[in-house]
């Protein structure tokens, strides 16, 4: 048997405590799309009455559902179409300064002079991104036709002449793909970048990271912040989040990529000069949040879920505090121990 219930329901967020880009219309984090939930009802007992005559009614509930918008955001660096990422389309300017700092194109901040977004919107637009890129191999109709179902920003940076020169001598095309920070990477040198530069610095201060571990009760107490702040997640389920400390406040950054997250964290960190002990993911810890953390040198990187082997192994190298399955009452230590 079906019962349905049309009650609709969508998960909402006081607009007092959202935050400002979800505010913004031109920046949309969700979007609302109608769906039906199909279940079993519980009994008092709290088990599902799955094969109990009389009980096992499949109940229908019609909802608008938030989801996550995933944008394709092209960045483009001084004229060169360089990458497109699949991210959040929120805290561009952040996000583009900490993928460069990870491409290892810019060491400092000031380093980019200037930045421009721009969401493609139309014809004309898309018109106006492509009369200087070098894929003529579609026609402007057609390229309009096929990219109106998603949403492309553009992020024009300038960075000075040191930086377009390395960046000339480096020039790729990377396609990414939610989820995964080396998408589109060709060569295992790329892959597997030489942090064997960062490797002093962290063996001179491996024991300044062990007299600061994180305790169990601050990891906790930020844990428990993430959780009541992390409102694209509240409303979709399907972002991640990079979190620091810094002035005792949280400083909080979602994405539906882990990556992203944390480049968007990176960015923020050089723009502000900030100086952070922990960076707290919401993710699993793969070797890209590792590489990343090194270079950026963040002492301690702490993740919701497991690190990988190849995470840690490479954490205990270069000397990076890390620790995973930061939850309920608990959190497991791998390295800076």
């Amino acid at each position: 048997m079906i019962v349905e219930n049309n009650t609709q329901y969508s998960a909402k967020v006081s607009a007092d405590s959202m935050s400002e880009d979800l505010e913004l219309p031109a920046t949309p984090l969700a979007r609302n799309h109608m769906a039906q939930k199909h279940s079993y009802q519980s009994n008092e007992y709290g088990r599902n009455n799955i094969g109990i005559e009389g009980f096992d009614e499949i109940h229908i509930d019609r909802m608008s559902a938030s989801l996550a918008v995933e944008a394709a955001i092209a960045i483009v660096i001084n004229g060169i179409h360089y990458a497109v990422l699949m991210a959040s389309p929120s805290q561009l300017d952040y996000l583009a300064v900490g993928f460069l700092f990870s491409e290892g194109l810019i060491q400092h901040s000031h380093e980019l002079l200037d930045w421009e977004v721009t969401q493609l919107t139309d014809s004309r637009s898309f018109e106006l991104f492509t009369r200087d890129s070098t894929d003529e191999s579609l026609p402007l109709e057609q390229l309009s036709e096929q990219l109106q179902d998603y949403d492309v920003y553009v992020v024009e940076l300038v960075l000075n002449q040191r930086c377009y020169q390395r960046i000339q001598a480096q020039k790729r095309q990377l396609a990414g793909r939610t989820g995964c920070g080396m998408c589109g990477m060709t060569g295992l040198a790329q892959a597997l970048p030489d942090l064997s530069g960062y490797l002093k610095h962290r063996q001179q201060t491996e024991q300044k990271n062990t007299a600061t571990m994180p305790s169990l009760d601050s990891l906790l107490n930020i844990r428990a912040q993430v959780d009541a702040k992390q409102h694209t997640h509240q409303l979709t389920g399907a972002v991640h989040a990079a979190a620091t400390m810094y002035g005792q406040h949280l400083h909080l950054f979602e994405d539906v990529g882990r990556h992203n997250a944390l480049d968007k964290l990176i960015g923020w960190k050089l723009r502000h000069k900030a100086d952070i002990d922990c960076v707290i993911m919401t993710s699993r810890l793969s070797i890209e949040l590792v590489q990343k953390s090194v270079r950026t040198q963040i002492p301690w990187l702490v993740g919701m879920s497991a690190p990988t082997s190849t995470a840690v192994r490479v954490a205990q190298r270069y000397g990076l505090g890390l620790a995973g399955f930061l939850r309920d009452n608990r959190v497991t230590y791998y390295s800076g121990l």
